[in-house]
Order: C-alpha cells, then structure tokens, then sequence
C-alpha cells in the first residue's frame, strides 16, 4: 500500500531550478508512479512540462533545458480524486482570477499548484465556483485548491489562503508557485507532511527530507499545521492564514508505516528507526517459535529486522524485490495489483525449504497481495508461514490521501483476523497494536491521524467519498503539446 502523490519545490535564483527539482522528484517516486510535471518561473511567467509516467519517463534534456527560472515546482501523482489521465497531471496551472490585479508584461497574473492529500468537500467547493462562472478542465480536488486561491478576493497572500483554508476541508501540502515566489502550504491538522530546507542560494520544499539529502540541502524544520511558508528574493517569512487553533495535529500514522521512505525523519525520528520499534513491539505482541525472520521489501525490511533482533529469530533475505516493478498497492486498479505481485518478487528455496518462516509486512488491505506471497513461500519450500504485520488492521476509509475510500474493498472491514489468516493461507496471523504502533513513534497518540485503525477522524467525513466524484462527460483536455501545458481558464 501508498499514498497518493509527492510535492516539491525550489527557489534558487541562478540555479538550474528544474534540473533540482527533477532530482527532488526522483528522491519522492515512490509517492505517486502515474505521472510527474514540473513548473517554473523566470520571474514573468510560468511554464509547465508534464507528462503521464515515471520522472525519468516524463522528462529529457529539451524539456528541462526548456524550464529556465528563479523558482520551480513539481509532482509526481498517485491518484485519489479523479482517473489516471493526462488531464489531471500536476502541477496545474490556473490564470488568477483578480481582474482588478494589472497585468504583468502583457501576461495576467499566473499560479502554479502542486497538491498531495484529498479534500472532502470538494465537488460541494466545485459546484459553488462553477455557478461563479469558473470552468473546470481536470477532475481532481487539487483543481478545486487551485481555483479557491485564484479566485480569492484580497489583494494579498495572506488573505488568499485564508480563504482557502477556511473552506477547504480535508488534506493538503501545497508547493505553490507566483511569478516571483514560491509557497508551503499545509492543512490545519497538517495530515501530510512538509519539510523546509536551505540550499546555497536558495530554499527548497518537499514531502520528506529524503529529498533534501538527495540534494545536499540542510533540514531546517517542518511546515507546521496550518502555516504559510513563503520564499522569494528577499529571503524566506511564513505565517498562519487563520492562526494557529487548528483542530488538533493529525500527522497520517501510516506516514510512519508505510508511506514515506525509511530515510526520511518526521518529527525529528527517522523512519528506518521507528519501524524497527515496530517489529520489536511485533515480537513481544505476537511471538511464535521459528527459524527465519523475512520481510517484504522494501518497506518492511526495518521492521523484519526489528522483530528478528527482539526475537533472537535469524533474519533472513529469502524475498528477492524486482524494484523495476512498481508497488502493487498504488497501481490505480485491481487487475494492474494483480499482475505487479506475480513479477515482483521472488523467493529464493534455499533459504526457506523446510522451515518455520516469520513473515513481516507493514499492512494488509484489500487483501489481494498477501495470498499470492504466501503461495509463493510454500511452493519454495516453507514449512510454516506465521504473518505478522507491524498496524492493527485497517477497518475503516481513507479521505485524506490513500486510495482506499470504501469499507467494502478493506478485508479487515469485512472478516474476523481468523478468517483473514484462512483467505491468506497463513498458519498464524498477528497484527500490531494501536497503542504500541503509535509508541513506535514516538508522537503522542493524539497527534496521529489513526482514523484508518480507530475511525476516529480529525475533521468531520462523508460516510462514503467516490474517487471519480468529480468526473464529468466529455471532459475537455487542457492543451499539452509534448508535455506543456497551457493555463487553465477561470471562465468561458
């Protein structure tokens, strides 16, 4: 299982600024494998190059030599709202919507937009700007964030996203691009994460701080809940739009999990770390006598070793991880899921041939990834298969992020955890606790958003949320010819 899409931004005047933020979109692919883009800014006007496909599917030399400026944004999609279609590629380009603003060189004013998470009200937000006269050209959420600041009234910043954030409910870390500045945004609950850094003459913003290491550039602090992080020429200022009484902190737990890279550090904890105190907890919860340890790379590898050195189990590489093929939780449908398990990992017979094998993986879903592993364990050999997996069961819907908006496609929703072990085809099956999962963290309970585990949702949710809520017939295409995109209309 992943989320949903990675954001990234850089402002570096004198720096090959798209070039940086190819390479911080490298570092954030496992966030979203559908489609990347990238937009910049000379200083005059926004230009976007985006394409369906991996980063390095979606860019060359022309199109990043054709991405010159002072800043830049960009985005690699995992969709949640809206089809996997080039339409809905980010970032998204809307035109702003103050006709009393001037004109800039003959250019109107132009924002740029880059979105991970999911907002809850969006097609009540759509239809309220499309009586506006607001015409939309994708069908993702990610639009609606873009037209509600566009169309904001105030001459200023601040009161633009105040507008938003006050209307917008749900989910969001922005990367946000003006003709002269770049943004962070992020939600009042600050569900997803987003992390500053400073580069030698300029600062850059990203999903994970993995991306700052790929570049070189030093960690300064997260985006906190709610606050406005802005850059531009005269160097770097944030404030909160609507001060700072946001509900309560909800960073997503599966962050910790699952999402995000092991090498990543949220709230000062690197992820590598805390996983591994998961798979420790894991033993001591749900011991069992074995001979191997093995996780399901990649993301379960800190957690297996955890449970392996806590246990005095051995731990075993006995799964070999094709990492050409991409993750089977984030392919956008079943019959795509399917395909990605059979060629993605293969398990060596030597290492399990006889012998009780102690399975860690981080989270069971729909259910459809575990029995094809453990078949392929037993016919390699296994003599006994015990799953353990390092989250209570997830029970209930995703509305921030995660692709899995229904209780009826979730199978710890539908089935006791026995019968769960009786469709995987496990002999023993333990899940981590809730309260030892978020321990694992080192964050207070209460400062997680758990709603997946507990149903306990930061915000007020719709009981059911339709991924193609937003969908309309015969949607029109925005221009893109070989990857540029034009800007959106506001109006017809």
């Amino acid at each position: 299982m992943r989320e949903k899409c990675g954001v990234f931004g850089v402002f570096a005047p004198g720096e090959d600024v798209a070039r940086l933020t190819f390479f911080g979109l490298h570092a954030l692919q496992h966030r979203g494998q559908e489609s990347a883009g990238i937009a910049a800014t000379d200083g005059e006007r926004i230009s976007v190059f985006a394409r369906m496909g991996l980063v390095a599917q979606a860019f060359d030399e022309e199109s990043l030599e054709g991405l010159t400026g002072i800043a830049a944004i960009g985005h690699t999609r995992y969709s949640t709202t809206g089809s996997s279609v080039e339409c809905n590629i980010q970032p998204l380009l809307v035109t702003d919507g103050a006709d009393h603003l001037p004109m800039i060189d003959g250019h109107p004013r132009q924002l740029a937009l880059a979105h991970n998470g999911n907002i809850v009200n969006a097609d009540t937000l759509r239809a309220d700007l499309e009586s506006q006269g607001i015409v939309f050209e994708t069908t993702t959420d990610s639009e609606v964030i873009a037209q509600l600041i566009a169309t904001a009234p105030g001459l200023d910043w601040d009161q633009r996203f105040a507008a938003m954030m006050r209307r917008a409910n749900g989910a969001y870390s922005l990367t946000v691009l003006t003709r002269d500045a770049l943004f962070g945004v992020r939600d009042p609950n600050g569900v997803r994460p987003l992390c500053i850094g400073q580069l030698d003459g300029g600062y850059v913003i990203a999903s994970e701080t993995c991306a700052l290491d790929h570049l070189g550039a030093t960690f300064l602090r997260e985006v906190e809940p709610g606050e406005v992080v802005r850059v531009d020429a005269s160097g770097i200022t944030s404030w909160f739009p609507i001060g700072q009484e946001q509900q309560r902190r909800a960073l997503c737990l599966l962050e910790y999990i699952y999402f995000a890279r092991p090498d990543s550090r949220m709230r000062g904890e690197l992820l590598y770390e805390a996983r591994m105190r998961m798979g420790a907890a894991l033993s001591r919860e749900h011991p069992v006598d074995a001979d191997i340890v093995i996780g399901i790379p990649d993301s379960a590898t800190a957690a297996a070793i955890g449970y392996a050195q806590a246990s005095g189990i051995p731990y075993v590489e006995a799964l070999v991880k094709n990492r050409y093929v991409g993750r089977t939780f984030i392919q956008p449908d079943q019959r795509l899921r399917d395909r990605g398990v059979q060629l993605k990992f293969n398990p060596l017979p030597e290492m399990l041939r006889g012998r009780r094998v102690v399975v860690v993986d981080d989270t069971i879903v729909r259910g459809t990834t575990t029995p094809r592993v453990v078949a392929m364990l037993r016919k390699a050999g296994a003599r006994e298969i015990h799953m353990r997996i390092t989250s209570p069961p997830i029970q209930h819907p995703c509305f921030y992020g995660v692709d899995m908006a229904t209780r009826g496609e979730l199978i710890a929703a539908q089935r006791e955890i026995e019968a769960i072990r009786l469709h995987i085809g496990a002999d023993s099956l333990g899940y981590l606790s809730l309260a030892a999962t978020a321990a694992a963290t080192s964050q207070p309970e209460e400062h997680l958003c758990t709603a997946c585990f507990s149903g306990n949702y930061p915000r007020e949710v719709p009981l059911q949320l339709d991924k193609f809520a937003l969908e309309i017939p015969a949607l029109p295409v925005a221009v893109r010819d070989g990857g540029q995109v034009e800007p959106l209309p506001l109006a017809r």
